[in-house]
């Protein structure tokens, strides 16, 4: 029985889907304008264990994940590149898929791109100025009409009368009220548009999503997701005009990630703290991301520092040590089993990432005490259900990231060279020079292994 933190009722509630052994599930993506960044990392990483583990449920999972690829910021981003907004969006796209796989991120089945549902949006808008929750403005956008929704910020937990439009939000004259927001901007001179019946424009980005999901898993859906800061406006604005449009309860089920910061402050460009995936990449491989973002609960802060993804690259050592004699493959697995049990509890409880983690590290400590084929592949099998374990022992503890494996191999060629010949001083001395460039070597009666040390 999955348990899921339901942000709308803040609390934690049996998962329950609308239709039986089928899951609907629209997470936000990304905006495709610059590559993708820590935050994007923890998202995708998140959401991916929750797709993973309702899969394992045995439930039908119908994940869609959009792409934004038309705003204000990727605009500008081709006015200074002087390209089409596509040419942006598409390097993006390319870049956003590379980390994916990287991270091993399983693709969502659905992956739509917001300019492909132009239509759904136009019409979506039609209909909300058909019933008065939406109106022209003086400068020809379309605002939605926020008065009219009597339940705005019940996700949030805001109240309009706790809102102050003069510090939060810019007084516009265009509007009725300072908080309503735009559904259809009118375009300027030379950039991308759509005919609607309101003129040339674009689509506010609230409405992306509220059309999207509407169109890809209907009226009425199970879970929706995305990032702590999406809560208010982004996903306050998208019940607002989806339930005032459709009549009916936009998802069941809202999930939220917490924020990431960096060394204890909030990640933010301005304070020159900020990470892309690539960036990281550079010295740790992506299941090391993965590991460290799965460590942390997916609603509690979490925080970056070098320390922290070198602990959990030590961690994964732990485990692919621990594993390197076994040929693992993946088994059923018998879930009534104890220490089986408790793997699976945690991950029932609201994805208890750290929990379940705990649990493993509790067996590898088993296994190490005793060998145990059988149990190396429940480890091998249950670490592959939360995307652990991409690699080989071999190719995980070599890691040549930073490494000059090419010299490191050849050192070792050369001191077991001086090791036939009866030159123990010198193999010695090779020895010292090969752990220098950062690995540890390893002699058994297979042979000489190395591996990062």
């Amino acid at each position: 029985m999955i348990q899921i933190y339901n942000t709308l009722t803040r609390q934690k509630e049996v998962f329950k889907p609308l239709k039986k052994n089928e899951v609907n599930m629209y997470v936000c993506g990304m905006t495709v304008y610059d590559h993708c960044h820590l935050g994007h990392a923890r998202a995708l990483i998140v959401f991916d264990l929750i797709y993973r583990w309702l899969l394992d449920a045995g439930l039908q999972v119908n994940y869609v994940r959009n792409i934004t690829d038309i705003d204000d910021k990727i605009i500008a981003k081709a006015k200074d590149a002087n390209v089409d907004f596509s040419v942006i969006t598409q390097e993006f796209i390319q870049s956003m898929n590379e980390d994916s796989s990287e991270l091993n991120i399983l693709p969502p089945k659905k992956q739509p791109k917001a300019t492909e549902s132009i239509e759904e949006m136009i019409q979506m808008i039609s209909n909300l100025i058909a019933e008065e929750y939406a109106y022209i403005g003086r400068n020809g956008d379309v605002f939605f009409h926020i008065s009219k929704f009597k339940e705005y910020g019940k996700l949030s937990k805001k109240t309009l009368e706790d809102l102050d439009p003069g510090s939060r939000v810019g007084l516009d004259e265009n509007k009725i009220n300072p908080l309503d927001f735009v559904l259809w901007k009118l375009s300027k001179p030379g950039e991308p548009s759509w005919k609607s019946p309101w003129g040339e424009g674009r689509p506010g980005w609230h409405i992306e999503c509220s059309a999207m999901s509407t169109k890809y898993l209907g009226k009425s859906f199970d879970i929706h997701g995305g990032g702590q800061d999406l809560i208010f406006p982004h996903h306050e604005n998208e019940i607002a005009q989806s339930e005032c449009c459709n009549h009916q309860k936009m998802a069941n089920y809202w999930v939220h990630n917490g924020f990431v910061n960096v060394d204890n402050e909030k990640m933010s460009k301005s304070l020159g703290n900020f990470f892309t995936i690539k960036k990281i990449l550079e010295q740790f491989n992506g299941e090391v991301i993965r590991f460290f973002i799965l460590k942390s609960h997916y609603r509690s802060p979490l925080n970056y520092s070098d320390t922290n993804l070198v602990d959990a690259e030590n961690s994964l050592k732990k485990i692919y040590i621990s594993l390197r004699d076994y040929n693992c493959i993946e088994i059923a697995i018998d879930w009534n089993k104890p220490y089986l049990h408790n793997f699976k509890a945690a991950l029932d409880d609201d994805f208890n990432s750290p929990k379940a983690l705990a649990v493993i590290f509790e067996l590898i400590n088993k296994l190490n005490k005793n060998k145990d084929q059988v149990l190396a592949n429940e480890i091998f099998t249950i670490l592959k259900k939360i995307g652990l374990l991409k690699f080989t022992p071999e190719e995980f503890l070599k890691n040549p990231i930073n490494l000059d494996v090419t010299k490191i191999e050849e050192l070792i060629k050369l001191r077991q060279q001086a090791k036939i010949n009866k030159n123990f001083s010198q193999a010695d001395q090779i020895r010292s020079e090969i752990e220098s460039l950062g690995v540890v070597i390893e002699d058994s009666l297979g042979g000489t292994s190395w591996r990062k040390k």
